[in-house]
């Protein structure tokens, strides 16, 4: 059973979420929200495997909330998907780069919904090459992709490799396919990055992908 928190300002929203989002069985919303430090306290208090969070919100917004919850190393654990309305590229790149595993609008489909839920509780991220393009977008008009390149000099070039894939939005199976291994070896990589980069999750990666210039606009 996957245990989530829905984070949402609008109770309708919220009743929706959970009905939807539990409609197979093997999803149970263990507790709502309405505001982002109500939210955070919850998580705190229950550590479910995934938080639907909203963007705005009273007393705490969902960014900053996101943020407070990839600071605590008792969260490590917990993945937060940002579920919203707003699509702007600003709060792409702010989502994810605030630690968010994946970033969904409200007008997603129910069974959308339902699988996005399992893959971020599975450690997987939600981040289609649309998605990661609108992320490399804003990394570069708001200056925030760096030349921090010496922060990937303990890996291989195979690693490297692994990197430039995950940074492109494939999935372990796409990035078998493109480099030609098993898909054992494939997560053997991504689980080493993770481990070697400190990185929270695959989106972690991603980001760090375009921060380092691994993977550029249009490259």
């Amino acid at each position: 059973m996957i245990r989530i928190v829905v984070v949402d300002d609008q109770e309708l929203v919220r009743t929706g979420l959970r009905s939807l989002a539990e409609h197979d069985g093997d999803i149970t919303v263990v507790a709502e929200a309405g505001t982002g430090r109500a939210g955070l306290s919850r998580v705190r208090e229950l550590r479910p495997d995934v938080v639907l969070m909203d963007i705005r919100m009273p007393e705490m917004d969902g960014l900053e909330a996101t943020r407070a919850i990839v600071a605590d190393p008792d969260l490590r654990d917990v993945r937060v998907v940002v579920l919203t309305t707003f699509d702007e590229d600003e709060n792409v790149f702010e989502a994810i780069h605030s630690g968010a595993a994946g970033y969904l609008l409200k007008d997603i489909s129910p069974p959308d919904l339902r699988q996005a839920i399992r893959v971020v509780a599975a450690g997987d991220s939600l981040l289609s090459p649309s998605v990661t393009a609108s992320v490399m977008r804003a990394l570069v008009s708001g200056g925030h992709a760096t030349s921090g390149g010496e922060r990937l000099t303990g890996l291989t070039s195979r690693e490297l490799e692994v990197l430039e894939q995950v940074g492109r939005g494939l999935t372990n199976d796409e990035i078998a396919g493109t480099l030609h291994l098993s898909p054992a070896t494939a997560r053997t990589y991504v689980s080493r990055l993770l481990t070697k980069l400190d990185a929270r999750d695959r989106a972690a990666l991603v980001v760090l992908a375009y921060e380092t210039g691994l993977v550029r606009p249009g490259g």
